[in-house]
């Protein structure tokens, strides 16, 4: 039981933590705030964690594994180059969709802090070198074929990311000047996920 309660209370703790530093992001969130909000002392946070950057790299590790581990895996050779990037498009967006706060925590923490950026670097270099090598490899297979224009893989990338990321960065900006409903802007991210589809399949035509 009390192993249990002890796992409870780790896990209210990195809950309460990633709902505070998604809304607030590193600097402005406090343990004291992280404990209130997971209903203990803040003596258990520091127990469970030791620093406050201990508990937000094991938030910001998760939430940049789980924001680019669909880039890095969609196998099978069942299906065509375009569909499995299709799939990528769509599952990634979903992502984005599920976890619309992780764009800006991103960009706050990786452009203010420059070891973050180069920690988040080093944690995923295996995985990013061979998925991106396996990438590559079918890119340039499709190019010789002629079914795609030649191009850079890094600017594929770029172009996935940056299409999936920008209704969510820009979604205050939108409701204000629209003042588009909750029900409508549903509908509108669901159209958003098929047009970056098009967008970015029809791109890569000769």
């Amino acid at each position: 039981m009390k192993h249990n309660k002890e796992g409870n209370t780790e896990q209210q703790i990195l809950e309460a933590a990633e709902t505070l530093f998604l809304e607030k992001g590193f600097a402005l969130t406090s343990t004291t705030e992280i404990a209130k909000v997971a209903g203990c002392n803040q003596a258990l946070v520091h127990y469970y964690f030791r620093t406050k950057e201990n508990l937000f790299e094991a938030i910001f590790e998760k939430k940049a594994r789980l924001f680019f581990s669909v880039i890095f895996q969609n196998e099978g050779a069942d299906r065509s180059f375009e569909q499995r990037l299709k799939e990528t498009i769509e599952a990634h967006f979903d992502i984005v969709a599920a976890n619309s706060k992780i764009p800006f925590l991103f960009i706050n923490e990786l452009t203010t802090n420059q070891q973050r950026l180069i920690t988040l670097s080093e944690e995923f270099v295996s995985a990013r070198e061979e998925a991106f090598r396996k990438v590559e490899q079918e890119l340039q297979a499709e190019i010789k074929k002629g079914t795609i224009r030649p191009m850079e893989l890094i600017d594929l990338l770029i172009t996935v990311i940056s299409l999936n990321l920008t209704l969510f960065l820009v979604k205050p900006i939108i409701k204000v000047i629209t003042n588009i409903s909750d029900e409508d802007f549903q509908k509108l991210i669901a159209h958003r996920k098929q047009e970056n589809v098009k967008i970015i399949l029809n791109s890569l035509k000769p």
